[in-house]
C-alpha cells in the first residue's frame, strides 16, 4: 500500500492454495508478478507447541512452500519465501586468523568475547551449512521444518528465500519479542541477530523492486545483540513497574521453562547490503522502536497480528 503497488492478500477462504492444481489454475489466470508467501504455522504460544502439532508443522512450513514453488515454476512466475534463522545455532569465532564454528555462546569466556570483543564474533552466511535442523540434531521440530523447506525449493523455479530472525517492532502483541520479553516471568538470556518487521519487509520489497538476483538473503538488523542488553533498553526507555528475572543457566531454563532446544544465532547480512539494500543498524532500530513503543489498547488486542488467521495467507502482487 505505502508503495502504491496493486496487491491481493488472497485468503484460503477464495482459493485453497495449499492444493497445487487449484493455486496453479489461479496463478495461470491472474499472471501476477510476484507472489510472496508469507504462510507458516509456528505455534502457539512458542515453538514447543510444534512438538504436539508435527503434521501442521511439517504442513504449514514445508509441504506448502513446495507447493507453491512448483506451482509458480510451472506458472513461470516468480516468487519469495518468508523463510527463517532458526536453522542456525550459535556463531563463528574469529582468532588469531583462524575461524571456528560455536554453536553455545553462553560459554563464559565466549560470553566475555560477545561484550568485549564483538569484533571477533561473525554471522552465518547463505552459503552456510544450517547446523540447527534435522540434519544437525538436536533441533526444534518447527526449525527442522524451515530447514527442509529450503532444502527442498531451493532450485525450483526463480525465488528470494528471504531469511528472518526473532521478529520485532514498535506495536505491542504476542509476537513481538519485543513484547514477550515485557511478559515473561522470567528471561532467557542469549546472543541473537534480529530482525524489524517494518525493515524486514521493506528489504524484502527493495529486491524485488532493484531485481536483484533471485537466491537466498539473510535479512537481519547489522550487528547482534544480548537479552540483557535488550532489557536494559527497555528499563532506561520504557521503565516498566517491574523487575526482570533471568534464568540461572541453560540448564534451569530447558529443565524448567521450556521443551525443545531454541535456535541462538548470529546471521551475516553482507550479502543484502553488497545488493544495495539499506538497512539500519541493530541499535538504531531497537532505540527508535522503543521509544515509539505502542501498548496494546484493549483486552486481548495483538497489534502484530490483528484480524489475521494462524496460517497467514500468501501475497499475491500483481
Amino acid at each position: 500500500e505505502r508503495r502504491g503497488w496493486p496487491f491481493i492478500g488472497l485468503s484460503r477462504r477464495e482459493v485453497d492454495y495449499t492444493r497445487f492444481n487449484l493455486l496453479l489454475e489461479y496463478l495461470k489466470a491472474r499472471r501476477p508478478n510476484l507472489v510472496i508467501n508469507a504462510a507458516g504455522f509456528t505455534g502457539k504460544p512458542n515453538v514447543d507447541a510444534c512438538e504436539d502439532a508435527r503434521a501442521e508443522t511439517l504442513a504449514g512450513n514445508t509441504l506448502l512452500p513446495l507447493t507453491i514453488a512448483h506451482a509458480c515454476a510451472a506458472a513461470g512466475i516468480p516468487w519469495g519465501h518468508v523463510s527463517s534463522g532458526c536453522i542456525y545455532s550459535g556463531a563463528k569465532i574469529v582468532m588469531n586468523g583462524h575461524i571456528r564454528v560455536e554453536k553455545d555462546l553462553t560459554r563464559p569466556e565466549l560470553r566475555a568475547l560477545v561484550e568485549k570483543s564483538p569484533e571477533c564474533i561473525r554471522g552465518y552466511t547463505e552459503t552456510d551449512e544450517s547446523n540447527f535442523s534435522f540434519r544437525h540434531l538436536p533441533c526444534s521440530f518447527y526449525s527442522g521444518t524451515k530447514g527442509l523447506a529450503e532444502e527442498a525449493i531451493k532450485g525450483i523455479g526463480q525465488s528470494y528465500i528471504w531469511r528472518l530472525r526473532i521478529p520485532f517492532d514498535e506495536f505491542d502483541g504476542s509476537r513481538n519479542y519485543l513484547s514477550k520479553l515485557q511478559r515473561y516471568p522470567r528471561v532467557y538470556d542469549n546472543v541473537n541477530s534480529i530482525s524489524h518487521r517494518g525493515d524486514y519487509v521493506r528489504a524484502c520489497l527493495d529486491l524485488w523492486e532493484r531485481r536483484t538476483p533471485f537466491g537466498i538473503y539473510n535479512i537481519i538488523n547489522p550487528g547482534f545483540i544480548t537479552t540483557r542488553h535488550v532489557v536494559g533498553l527497555i528499563q532506561e526507555i520504557l521503565r516498566p513497574d517491574r523487575d526482570f528475572k533471568f534464568w540461572a543457566d541453560d540448564g534451569e531454563f530447558y529443565r524448567v521453562g521450556a521443551k525443545v532446544p531454541r535456535s541462538n544465532c548470529v546471521l551475516d547480512v553482507s550479502k543484502l547490503l553488497a545488493a544495495g539494500v539499506k538497512i539500519r543498524p541493530i541499535q538504531e532500530a531497537l532505540e527508535d522502536t522503543l521509544r515509539n513503543w505502542k501498548p496494546e489498547t484493549g483486552p486481548g488486542m495483538d497489534r502484530t497480528m490483528a484480524g489475521r488467521p494462524a496460517l497467514l495467507a500468501p501475497l499475491v502482487a500483481s
